[in-house]
């Protein structure tokens, strides 16, 4: 991933005012004194685009283009200043890689779903797809593109994804589950009702498809006791008949109240806050997403453990238009000097910024180029980087799978233990927020594969 530093020619000279900006050559643009620009970004502009320390005005263009620069200098300079790319779930949490999720099947709850290559290629792991709005279970919604098929399908790749297009670099920590993927929503939020109905046909098919492991990635609809909340007794009665069920607490850490509403208010789910480990593998990194947390309105401790919440790899939803622009940025990204507006010209419409700027000088378009990476998350043309619990769930759910796949007598009550047991404390950061720590999949599994449990 290129760097957001630019060095402009070293033998530029400054242009004269009346032929255009000194830097961009735009002409009939707005001009802006050098003094009257904020210092942090004056200081930006003078430390790499050779002659700026000559030249007293910056045209409009110019100027949003190190704006723009500055903001992913101070967003991203610390995620990036171990390894210039996203790093690998797996790797990220030490996972064991024998174990693999393998003859293990997870329900995801979600509000809409794609057949993805990585769950698909070289063999279909999706045994079974179901719609709460569609009797006939169509599975040819599982080929088209809508807004609702995002989460979903990031949700379950972040999981059980094998990374087919990345080499296997971007899968999951279970690359060998099953999966089964329930349809409970279209576009924003998700009531109590549709995840219970979801709930409630996994319940009555875990047999059909052996389902061990539920992933809710989805918030209800107001605080309320687990005891009076029809979705939390559901819950409840999937656990007491043998599910895994695993909740992301939500994003609300940070507003008044930081309410876990139903389904991860229920005693019995795993409920699953974020960390932020600033895509790092050093541990003295550590530090707590945004991630809602009790104690619940009934006096439970939610999270119980949490897991990377933010810079998690996913997939990008083919054939739409932000698959388009990951393409053009990841072409751009990897392109010698000389085929920049080549490339950009063969993209004509795709993306409004690269269509205007394509007579840039090449250290501004090199510059443009890595602004539009980190500002859509881009990894490359298949996976973006994301945030949220409901990301954070998943990885949970694929422990899940890896433990069952170890020792496929434990329960749900064993598994839950198991995972608080080995979870490893954050330094510093309050227990109502993190529960009992980072959860730890080695550790997780191998607790797992030696318990006697059941015998």
């Amino acid at each position: 991933m290129s760097e957001l530093i630019v060095s402009a020619n070293p033998d530029q000279t400054t242009e004269p005012a009346n032929l255009g900006c000194y830097l961009c050559r735009r002409v009939n643009e707005q001009r802006i004194p050098l003094g009257e620009i904020a210092p942090e970004l004056r200081s930006l502009l003078q430390g790499n685009v050779a002659a700026a320390a000559e030249a007293s005005e910056i045209c409009i263009s110019c100027l949003d283009l190190f704006s723009r620069a500055r903001v992913q200098i101070d967003s991203h300079h610390i995620v990036f200043e171990q390894t210039d790319h996203v790093l690998p779930t797996p790797l990220r949490m030490n996972a064991d890689e024998r174990f693999t999720g393998q003859g293990v099947t997870i329900a995801f709850l979600d509000s809409g779903f794609y057949a993805h290559d990585d769950l698909t290629k070289p063999k279909n792991r999706i045994v079974a797809y179901h719609s709460i709005f569609d009797a006939e279970d169509d599975r040819t919604s599982l080929e088209t593109t809508d807004v609702a098929s995002w989460h979903g399908m990031m949700t379950s790749v972040v999981a059980a994804g094998n990374g087919y297009l990345s080499d296997q670099f971007y899968r999951g920590i279970a690359p060998e589950a099953n999966v089964v993927l329930v349809k409970i929503g279209r576009t924003g939020h998700i009531p109590d009702e549709h995840i219970q109905r979801g709930l409630e046909w996994v319940l009555e098919n875990r047999a059909k498809y052996d389902i061990r492991v539920v992933n809710i990635s989805a918030g209800g609809d107001a605080e309320q006791s687990y005891l009076e909340s029809s979705l939390c007794q559901a819950v409840e009665r999937a656990v007491t008949e043998g599910l895994i069920v695993v909740c992301a607490v939500g994003n609300a850490g940070m507003s008044p109240g930081h309410l876990v509403l139903p389904p991860a208010s229920s005693p019995s789910t795993i409920s699953v806050g974020g960390l932020d480990d600033q895509n790092s593998l050093d541990r003295a990194k550590r530090g707590m997403y945004r991630s809602s947390y009790g104690p619940t309105i009934d006096g439970l401790q939610k999270p119980e453990i949490i897991a990377p919440g933010i810079w998690v790899a996913a997939p990008i939803l083919p054939f739409t238009p932000t698959a388009d622009q990951a393409q053009l940025c990841s072409e751009l990204d990897m392109a010698a000097d000389s085929e920049l507006r080549g490339i950009i010209e063969s993209y004509e419409g795709v993306d409004k910024d690269f269509d205007e700027a394509r007579a840039l000088p090449v250290p501004l378009l090199r510059q443009l180029i890595t602004i539009k990476l980190r500002e859509g998350n881009v990894i490359n043309q298949h996976y973006k980087y994301v945030d949220g619990t409901s990301f954070a769930a998943p990885i949970v759910s694929s422990i899940a799978a890896c433990m069952l796949e170890a020792n496929p007598a434990l329960t749900p009550q064993q598994v839950k233990r198991i995972l608080i047991d080995t979870a490893e404390r954050v330094p510093g950061i309050e227990i109502e927020r993190q529960g009992w720590g980072v959860v730890s999949p080695r550790r997780a599994v191998e607790v797992a594969r030696r318990s006697n449990f059941g015998s």
